[in-house]
């Protein structure tokens, strides 16, 4: 799965903190650096496990068309 920073994860379930249910990518190796776009909480999860918790995934390069 190609997943690069400034992407935002669409995740199968919501944050408990807020109720988002979208993540920024801070950072992308064999760890993610998340932030959440609600409350702006940010975490560090292992890639394998987050792969399994995504629904979608909105490119940067789609957001900012020109």
């Amino acid at each position: 799965m190609d997943i690069f920073v400034g992407d935002v994860l669409v995740m199968k379930k919501n944050h408990p903190g807020c109720g988002n249910n979208k993540m920024k990518v801070l950072r992308a190796g064999a760890d993610f650096k998340l932030s959440c776009m609600g409350c702006g909480h940010m975490f560090m999860i292992p890639r394998s496990k987050c792969e399994k918790k995504i629904k979608s995934v909105i490119h940067e390069s789609d957001n900012c068309e020109g």
